[in-house]
């Protein structure tokens, strides 16, 4: 699960592409609207290019075209578009490690308030951003560590937290795995089948981690 939010799971279009932090300010700085362009503008505009259109489609001709510059701009700082990838990539792979650290928090979280939270994280992900990087991770060994990371962090959080409730480790483990798989599911599976909507995701979250079949009615007596 790559966790960058969005407002909701229909914020599915590559116009809602969020920006990496920079390591300077933890935001955008001055951005393209400046008369010089800096690296982080160019690993900017390189990773919302991979999320629309994927790492193919990141070229010098193609980048200084968006940012209104000549390709002299681009060598400046480049000695070719495979080190802008890279860059983009650790740039990426250090978001996540942040992303992975700030997790840490959940585990003080009440049980129940820990689950939520993490069904929280799999409504709020910016699908576009999710199907991206998890193919950018099949070529690039630096995200698809970083992917891993995020991933096992979830599944240990889940688990934890299902072993607090009494499940024991064999259930704790099915049910964790079942529900994060379910979350690399939803990044797939979701041009070609429906979209589950936050409630349905929350009531999926709610199947797996309660320690109780829920009740049924009684059947009416056929004899």
């Amino acid at each position: 699960m790559v966790v960058f939010m969005a407002d909701s799971p229909s914020k599915t279009d590559a116009e809602n592409v969020p920006s990496l932090p920079r390591p300077e300010t933890g935001g955008r700085g001055r951005g393209r609207a400046s008369t010089r362009l800096t690296v982080d503008d160019w690993i900017d505009a390189a990773f919302e290019l991979i999320v629309r259109e994927g790492v193919a489609a990141v070229r010098s001709a193609r980048l200084c075209e968006t940012l209104g510059v000549t390709k002299g701009s681009f060598y400046w700082h480049f000695s070719d578009i495979s080190q802008l990838i890279e860059a983009t990539a650790e740039r990426w792979c250090a978001a996540q490690n942040d992303v992975v650290r700030g997790l840490d928090k959940i585990d003080s979280m009440p049980v129940a308030e820990r689950l939520e939270r993490m069904a929280s994280i799999l409504v709020e992900r910016t699908w576009v951003v999710e199907v991206a990087v998890r193919e950018w991770a099949r070529t690039n060994e630096k995200v698809a560590a970083s992917v891993r990371a995020l991933d096992r962090r979830i599944f240990k959080i889940i688990y934890d937290a299902l072993r607090e409730l009494g499940f024991d480790t064999q259930q704790a483990r099915i049910r964790a795995g079942a529900l994060t798989f379910a979350g690399i599911g939803f990044v797939h599976g979701r041009d070609s089948l429906p979209t589950p909507t936050a409630a349905e995701l929350r009531a999926m979250f709610t199947l797996f981690t309660q320690t109780q079949a829920p009740s049924t009615s009684p059947q009416p007596d056929s004899t």
